[in-house]
């Protein structure tokens, strides 16, 4: 992508490397775990052949970014600040935000806490939930009282990091496979028990699927062998921080015009057993305006399907005009 300039913006003491890409008004796009600005490529060569300036940021800990040790420092709330840090650097008016998986969390962060400087919000993989006083991982230590379950697994120190940094190739093809629509169903929550590590059971694939290359996977292989796991592992760790800040927007529906798109066979829809995560949606939402599945996709919508899944986010854009 020879045409994308790389920027560093500041907020506070915290340098974060920026993707842009085009000219007009402010798209701005929101990893998750665990990738790189990178996994937007398709969505910024789209949208600025479409009049607009797309961004892709690397999060706090991953890629080009600065990569703090301590956990409150991944708290929703913080990286809300990094995403309205780079609204304000980039544009005199509000953004349209695009987030997946962690992504769409901080983007929904954004909107609450900054809502001033965010036009419109579509979240990829995770919808939006109003605050609850019931914590997930009060609810995932009762049903996965005996049996594994990642977020938990990665509340450990260290441990986690130790496995992925063992061999960062492995553990990166092992994620991104088992939870894309290529692998066979339960790939990525294999039931083993509570001791296991994240890896074990999963499926490795001799060759990665089309959507991604040798080239496109060596991208994400070198930025975490530079940079590590601990960053990325320790959002999953901040999420008892997020969980007390949030006691004071509990029920608070999600203000501004919203998309959410989901793959049919994300295995986030079933993460907590007789839940359908994707069902019931629009009251959490004021103006819910797309709510779609794209069918036969996995986790990864926007680097396993990026034509239907620009698709959904044109028509969510073009609803704004």
């Amino acid at each position: 992508m020879s045409d994308v300039e790389f920027r560093t913006i500041q907020n506070g003491d915290i340098n974060l490397r920026v993707a842009i890409q085009g000219s007009g008004p402010l798209i701005l796009c929101v990893h998750g775990w665990p990738e790189l600005w990178y996994s937007w490529r398709h969505q910024m060569r789209h949208f600025a052949a479409q009049g607009y300036t797309v961004a892709a940021i690397d999060v706090r800990g991953y890629g080009g970014s600065d990569k703090p040790t301590a956990v409150e420092a991944y708290a929703l709330a913080e990286l809300a600040g990094d995403v309205a840090a780079i609204i304000n650097a980039l544009s005199d008016s509000p953004a349209i935000l695009f987030g997946h998986d962690w992504g769409a969390p901080i983007v929904y962060s954004t909107a609450m806490l900054h809502p001033e400087r965010v036009a419109a919000v579509a979240g990829l993989s995770i919808p939006f939930r109003p605050a609850s006083n019931v914590f997930l991982l009060d609810v995932a230590r009762q049903v996965f009282a005996e049996r594994f379950f990642y977020m938990l697994y990665f509340q450990q120190a260290n441990v986690p990091e130790a496995e992925f940094e063992a061999d960062i190739p492995k553990a990166l093809r092992t994620t991104y496979y088992s939870a894309s629509a290529d692998a066979p169903p339960g790939s990525f929550t294999p039931d083993k028990p509570r001791d296991s590590k994240f890896l074990d059971g999963m499926a490795y694939p001799k060759l990665m699927p089309g959507w991604m290359s040798d080239a496109d996977l060596q991208v994400y292989v070198d930025a975490f062998t530079e940079g590590g796991f601990r960053g990325p592992i320790n959002r999953y760790r901040a999420q008892p921080l997020d969980f007390q800040a949030s006691k004071a927007a509990v029920g608070v529906p999600l203000a501004q015009p919203a998309c959410f798109i989901g793959g049919e066979v994300d295995p986030v829809r079933a993460m907590i057993t007789g839940m359908d995560m994707y069902a019931d949606l629009e009251p959490g939402y004021v103006d819910l305006r797309v709510n779609e599945l794209v069918p036969a996709a996995g986790h990864w919508l926007q680097q396993e399907a990026p034509e239907a899944t620009n698709a959904i986010l044109a028509r969510f854009v073009r609803s704004l005009a």
